[in-house]
């Protein structure tokens, strides 16, 4: 489960300025992240299985209800919440009672949390307690990259990388230490996704422009 996000009020295209070809940095993408809660976003997945014969998409949306909430709710194929908030998750699906576990059974559920607090205040010290941070790109186009610090944190992800226009965050790769590739459309990018349903058609639109 990954991950972050960016405001329904968040443009689908950032407009242009005179800064566009300017070099963006981690503070700067930071800054420009920074969403206060309520916050929402869509965002679109393909998830992989040697059991299917297409990867499964998959719809829903990104709520942050609180400063110390994170809330993941799937409708489409199925119906899904997951709540991270008071050092708990809670997975709740429809007509099943809801289940819930401490996060420190969880160290990354429990570093996600934190982290997406710190990408959405624009504080970049909490960010590197939990990762390296490292930006490329243009303030128009550009990528963060973040590396788990902790070796408990790199036992599962390799690196997270986040690819954006302007102020809008539209798309993050996860790369799991094992397995493939998961690759989360956010705001305009799962707007754009249509009826998409390949690897090859998400990851152009996550990295349409992007400096990598």
């Amino acid at each position: 489960m990954l991950m972050l996000l960016c405001s329904v009020a968040l443009p689908c295209v950032a407009a242009p300025d005179a800064t566009a070809g300017a070099r963006a940095d981690a503070g700067w993408i930071l800054q420009k992240l920074a969403r206060p809660a309520p916050m929402r976003t869509a965002f679109v997945e393909l998830r992989g299985s040697a059991m299917l014969k297409e990867p499964l998409r998959i719809e829903g949306e990104y709520r942050r209800p609180d400063s110390d909430t994170l809330v993941r709710e799937v409708r489409v194929p199925y119906a899904e919440t997951t709540t991270l908030a008071k050092g708990q998750a809670t997975i709740a699906r429809a007509g099943k009672s809801p289940r819930s576990f401490s996060l420190s059974r969880v160290p990354e559920l429990a570093g996600l949390q934190a982290s997406f607090g710190a990408l959405l205040s624009g504080d970049r010290a909490s960010l590197e307690q939990h990762y390296r941070v490292t930006a490329q790109g243009t303030q128009q186009q550009w990528t963060l990259v973040l590396a788990p610090r902790s070796a408990q944190g790199a036992t599962a992800v390799r690196d997270i990388t986040l690819h954006g226009r302007g102020a809008e965050l539209r798309c993050i790769e996860t790369r799991p230490l094992k397995g493939e590739l998961q690759r989360t459309l956010l705001a305009g990018a799962a707007n754009a996704a249509g009826s998409a349903r390949t690897a090859d058609a998400l990851a152009a639109l996550c990295r349409a422009g992007s400096s990598r």
